[in-house]
């Protein structure tokens, strides 16, 4: 078993659809009306069909008081990583530290091109990655009292004052399933956010964290201080076979055991559903919390 201690989270994912903004923002309300402790949004700048997302999540900060936001996961080869850190840090101090960076190396090329990016390989796009953490690290190191400069392969920073330190420490999210993005998940993330309809199982996510695990640990870094975050998505109903195929309790009993045998600790529900959001955030998160919180307390007392 592999429980790295986190206390539990839970989110929605919402998609920002143009064509229905009021709907998204009752979505999120009703997510923070639900308890849910996140709420985060797609990431496509070359969709037309979608509201912009730093825009949304700018929004939403300002009609929100509690609920912390994310991309779910922002796309980096059209959100330059210095100018990326300053809005950062601004939503984060705007919203009294409630801001987490949700992010990811990119993907659909043809259209990423089409708005202006520069098309990379997967390879190129997980070492541009890896350059942008630096770069918005650097842009938030405010105790560092240098100009900061970078001149790396894909992003060049020469000479820029750095600030404003956001609120809080913001974590640094990565969706990632291939084993050079986990690697560098482990090397450099603060958390692993992977889509569980993506994955093939939970197998998929042992090997990931395995992976993880060990980048962390050649960094010099504790592996359990990379959150384990899943974005998933099921349904409500009658008890049945499959994960996330039943009713409130099922979802928990589920959930607590991807806690306690896999480490992840934050569960993000996709869906555009008010009635999945509220069941999700009034029924199975405390459940689960409840669940999590009496197995590790029979463990650590060996009953």
């Amino acid at each position: 078993m592999t429980d790295y201690g986190h206390d539990l989270l839970f989110g929605s994912f919402i998609t920002p659809r143009a064509a229905a903004p009021e709907e998204v923002l009752h979505l999120a309300t009703v997510s923070e009306a639900a308890g849910l402790d996140l709420v985060t949004f797609q990431d496509h700048p070359y969709q037309s069909g979608f509201l912009d997302t730093w825009t949304l999540l700018t929004y939403v900060a300002a009609r929100t008081e509690r609920i912390r936001l994310s991309g779910n996961v922002l796309n980096l080869p059209l959100r330059p990583p210095a100018v990326l850190a300053r809005a950062a840090a601004s939503l984060d101090l705007l919203s009294g530290g409630r801001f987490e960076l949700g992010l990811g190396a990119g993907g659909f090329w043809d259209a990423i091109e089409a708005m202006g990016g520069r098309r990379l390989a997967p390879g190129e796009s997980v070492d541009a990655l890896s350059e942008a953490i630096d770069v918005i690290r650097g842009v938030w190191d405010v105790g560092d009292r240098t100009r900061f400069r970078l001149d790396g392969a894909y992003y060049r920073v020469d000479g820029a004052k750095r600030g404003p330190a956001p609120a809080h420490d913001i974590g640094i999210w990565l969706g990632a399933y291939k084993p050079r993005m986990l690697r560098l998940v482990g090397r450099k993330a603060d958390g692993w956010m992977p889509s569980l309809p993506y994955m093939s199982g939970p197998r998929q996510l042992a090997d990931g964290n395995a992976v993880i695990d060990e980048a962390a640990a050649a960094a010099g870094r504790d592996p359990a201080s990379v959150r384990r975050l899943l974005n998933i998505a099921g349904r409500f109903g009658p008890r049945g076979e499959g994960l996330l195929s039943g009713p409130p309790r099922q979802w928990a009993e589920q959930l607590a055991g991807l806690t306690l045998e896999y480490g992840f600790s934050g569960y993000i529900v996709m869906a555009d559903d008010p009635a999945v959001i509220q069941t999700f955030g009034h029924e199975v998160a405390p459940a689960t919390r409840e669940l999590v919180a009496s197995a590790r307390a029979a463990a650590a007392t060996g009953s």
